[in-house]
This record gives structure tokens, C-alpha cells and sequence, in this order.
């Protein structure tokens, strides 16, 4: 029985990254025998300009009928005096809520082959192994109301006036805790939810239902620490760090600034989650870089680690999992760069190079 994989390569370089993954799997595929069927569809801006929104039903359909979503990335700046319902990065919002995609995993984990590329002294990156458990579909992205209007100041001005609510529910802590416990069983068995509880009302609730939770997970031992601490101890002492748990808007900045630990936005894969109830998309976390499209020189490797946790977690297969990952850490380790992680005496590569290095190492 074949396996669908809905392909949307976005604006930009996700062009690029994502036909690297798809070589990555179909090289996979013809050593484990997974019968994978790759079937493509547009989103972001490339959608905008096929059929004048940026997600359309057709391609909700194809990313609803598979088995596993890829995703390159969304943007361009061409499209930003679009109306804001039609810019590009509408449809990733759209998307995720569509298949109810509310766990992001962002795993930050450091090569031995990359430590000279971090921006911290080798001595604290080294080791650091961090799952950020992101939840996704909440939070002010999605709080309502939200908009700017005008109001009449006290001395009868007109002026502009933007706000966006902050707002998460039990129900909606409750299933993004339990897949954060469920991620540090499998790990060292250690949860920090990150929060503002000592200002925002939203993070107190936030804090009492992830204590709540935690009494389901006696091997696993839960910590508090406000986000601005959080953002200083990743760069202090990563290694701190197990499971991180946090919010949407915290998630999303927290985990670009841990990618740094790595040397590069390229390195970082990412998996969202559902409830199992439909499929799970796969990308980097990187975005589209319109400077760098259809140049050559973007790192994949992100792209194709993020194929690896597709095997993993939509396929159940670890193996095949861990075949693509030691490929990438062997294709490093042979000083083998693309340009955001070359120093001087590494081979430097093309984005095509590196991804036919990778795919011959596999077997």
C-alpha cells in the first residue's frame, strides 16, 4: 500500500530544499521498499498566483487525502501590500489550523562537526539537546478580537490603535502538555514550561494545568521558568534544557534563537502534530529567503532532517529515520558546506552537491 506524501514547495528557496528532501526519500524508498507517491500542490505566494488566495481547496484536499505533508516555505516580499488575507504567510496559519496541527516539535540538537559554527564558545554548545514543544494553533496568532482601529484619544484625536488577544483554553494546554510529557519519556525525562505567569494571566493558567498534567507523568519531573529567563539561560547553559514547553508566540521566538546554538536556521528540522486524526506536515524551520532563490547555495539539510522525522513519526520507521540523519552527520563530518555553515578549509557546496552527497551515503 503506497504512501502519500503531499508535496508544497511554497515561494523562495523552498523550491529548492524540498525537491533535496524528496531525492532524500526516493532514495529511502529504494532501500526500505516504502512505496512513497509524492503529490505536489502550490501554497503561499505560487498558490496566490495560480488561483488568487494563497491556500486553495484543491490543495487542502491533497494535503487532507495524504499520509504526511512536506513543506518548503512561504513569503515573498513581492507580496506584502497585499491585503493581508492574501499575503502568503496566511495560508501557513490556514494550513496548520485546517489539520488542526497543534504540537510543533522543534528538536535543536548540535553537531560535533558544526560546534566551530555556533555562535557560543564550544564548551557550552556541545551536547545541547533540547525538544521545543511549541504549541500552535492558540495564542495571540489566532486571539480574538485582533485588528487596528481608530479611536479618539482624551483630547479628541483620532489615532491608530492595534491590538491582538492573548487567549488559550484548558482543553488546549491540556493536549500540548501531554505530548511534551510523552516527549521527555522517551528522553531524559525532564519538562520546563516556559511562561510569563508573573504578568500575564493566560501563563498562570498555562502553568496550573501543566502541573495538573504532570501528575501523569511520575518519571517525569516538571519545572517553571519565565520566557525572558529562558531566552537568557539557552545562551548561559543549554545543555540545562530537556523539553522545553511553552506557547505559540514564546515557542516561535524561543526556538529561532536556540537554532542559533546549531550555527544555522538551515540545520533546524520541525514536525506538527495533530491528534492523529489527520496527517502531520513536515518543514524547516527557516523561511523562504526570496534573496537566495534559485541560486544554488541554501542549506537543505534542515528540509531533509525534517524528512527524516516524517519516517519517524507519520511512518514508524526509526530505522529509516536514523539512516538519513547518519548520512547527513557522515557528509558533515567529511567537512563537506553549504555557505551558511563553511569555514575556511570545508569543501563548499551547492545545495545540489550537498543533497547528492547526502542521498549516496544512504544504504
Amino acid at each position: 500500500m503506497s504512501k502519500n506524501i503531499c508535496v508544497l514547495l511554497g515561494d523562495g528557496v523552498g523550491v529548492e530544499i524540498v525537491k533535496s528532501a524528496v531525492s532524500v526519500l526516493e532514495k529511502i524508498d529504494s532501500v526500505y521498499n516504502l512505496n512513497l507517491k509524492f503529490n505536489y500542490a502550490p501554497i503561499g505566494g505560487r498558490c496566490y498566483e495560480e488561483t488568487g488566495v494563497p491556500l486553495s481547496e484543491k490543495t487542502l484536499k491533497c494535503a487532507l487525502e495524504s499520509d504526511a505533508v512536506l513543506l518548503g516555505a512561504v513569503g515573498d516580499w513581492k507580496y506584502d501590500k497585499l491585503a493581508p488575507e492574501l499575503r502568503p504567510e496566511k495560508a501557513l496559519l490556514g494550513i496548520r489550523k485546517k489539520l488542526n496541527l497543534f504540537a510543533n516539535l522543534r528538536p535543536v540538537k548540535v553537531f560535533d562537526e558544526l560546534l566551530f559554527s555556533s555562535p557560543l564558545k564550544s564548551e557550552i554548545a556541545k551536547n545541547t539537546d533540547i525538544m521545543i514543544v511549541r504549541e500552535l494553533t492558540g495564542d495571540v496568532y489566532f486571539g480574538e478580537p485582533r485588528g487596528i482601529e481608530i479611536k479618539k484619544t482624551l483630547d479628541n484625536r483620532e489615532i491608530k490603535v492595534g491590538f491582538n488577544n492573548m487567549i488559550y483554553d484548558e482543553d488546549e494546554i491540556r493536549r500540548i502538555a501531554h505530548v511534551a510529557f510523552k516527549s521527555a519519556q522517551k528522553r531524559k525525562k525532564r519538562v520546563c514550561c516556559v511562561d510569563k505567569a508573573n504578568v500575564l494571566d493566560v501563563s498562570r493558567l498555562f502553568r496550573e494545568v501543566a502541573g495538573e498534567v504532570s501528575k501523569e507523568y511520575k518519571d517525569v519531573e516538571l519545572s517553571y521558568m519565565y520566557v525572558d529567563n529562558c531566552a537568557m539561560q539557552l545562551v548561559l547553559n543549554p545543555r540545562q534544557f530537556d523539553v522545553i514547553l511553552t506557547g505559540n508566540i514564546f515557542g516561535d521566538i524561543l526556538s529561532d534563537e536556540a537554532s542559533t546554538i546549531c550555527g544555522s536556521l538551515g540545520m533546524l528540522p520541525s514536525a506538527s502534530l495533530s491528534d492523529g486524526n489527520t496527517p502531520f506536515m513536515y518543514e524547516p524551520i527557516h523561511g523562504s529567503a526570496p534573496d537566495l532563490a534559485g541560486k544554488n547555495v541554501v542549506n537543505p539539510i534542515a528540509t531533509i532532517l525534517s524528512a527524516a522525522m516524517m519516517l519517524n513519526y507519520s511512518f514508524d520507521n526509526i530505522l529509516a529515520s536514523q539512516n538519513i540523519t547518519r548520512a547527513v552527520k557522515e557528509v558533515l563530518k567529511e567537512g563537506y558546506r553549504t555557505k551558511d555553515i563553511y569555514q575556511k578549509g570545508d569543501e563548499l557546496c551547492t545545495t545540489t552537491k550537498i543533497t547528492e552527497l547526502i542521498v549516496d551515503k544512504i544504504r
